[in-house]
């Protein structure tokens, strides 16, 4: 691990792993790559799933992820923002680290990157959207059966949550989260396409929002302060009978608790 990148894990950080760097594969690691293979999906989530027996297989896939982004936004985003280093994020380049319960628990990076290619608009979270997030939304899709805007969705909130986080960073600059808020109000990317991390968070009076007790994970908690912040979709954890509502659940998943899950 360079000093650079370990450096980052102070404030806000402090409780996280940061990566390995090293080109050796470990027995608790895997290639992200693997993650298109449904087979070797299938393991992993067969161990990831026997805490939540027969849970819905598109609940419990959105469940898994979450591991996963948290990882992934905040070592990213910290590189990115406070280094302006572009981290080797590509599906062939990287491995996971895995933790016992078959989750995600670490990201083992292949190198410290490099300086970022571009700084200014959409265009410096290209290997992160277009190398990483497009091509194992598109798998885990595709082996679950939920819609991407789920994972999608997933990978936003934390990025949202670790764009707001990085501001108490001792390491940050006032305006340094400046690229990341303008991706997030974007509707599109650099080249036009649709931007998939458009908003994935609101911020709401409390006053609207029902405030039944809800469980949590990771960063889906609120307090009681205003405003509340809510997930712009729902990612269907609520079809696990063990866990139910996280605590930025949308209203709309609220109010149609239990109904069959639409394309969102």
């Amino acid at each position: 691990m360079s000093f650079a990148l370990s450096s980052l894990y102070i404030g806000p950080m402090e409780q996280l792993t940061p990566p390995r760097v090293s080109t050796r594969a470990t027995p608790d690691t895997i290639a992200a790559a693997e993650l298109l293979d449904p087979a070797r999906l299938e393991a992993l989530m067969a161990g990831f799933s026997a805490r939540y027996p027969g849970g819905d297989r598109r609940a419990l896939v959105s469940l898994w992820t979450k591991w996963h982004f948290a990882t992934l936004a905040a070592t990213t985003l910290a590189a990115n923002l406070i280094l302006e280093r572009d981290l080797p994020l590509g599906l062939d380049d990287l491995r996971l680290i895995l933790a016992p319960e078959g989750h995600i628990a670490g990201l083992c990076l292949k190198n410290e990157g490099r300086p970022l290619a571009e700084l200014d608009g959409t265009a410096r979270f290209t290997t992160l959207i277009d190398d990483h997030l497009t091509p194992l939304i598109e798998g885990l899709a595709a082996y679950s059966g939920a819609s991407p805007k789920v994972f999608w969705s997933n990978a936003g909130n934390y990025f949202e949550y670790f764009v707001s986080a990085l501001p108490t960073h001792p390491m940050a600059s006032q305006a340094m989260t400046e690229p990341a808020q303008r991706l997030m109000a974007s509707r599109t990317l650099a080249d036009g396409r649709r931007n998939p991390l458009y908003q994935p968070v609101r911020y709401v009076d409390t006053d609207h929002v029902e405030t039944d007790h809800v469980e949590t994970d990771h960063v889906d908690a609120n307090d009681e302060a205003s405003p509340r912040r809510v997930r712009r979709l729902c990612c269907i954890r609520y079809l696990i009978d063990e866990l139910g509502y996280c605590g930025n659940c949308p209203l709309e998943c609220r109010e149609h608790r239990r109904r069959p899950v639409e394309a969102t």
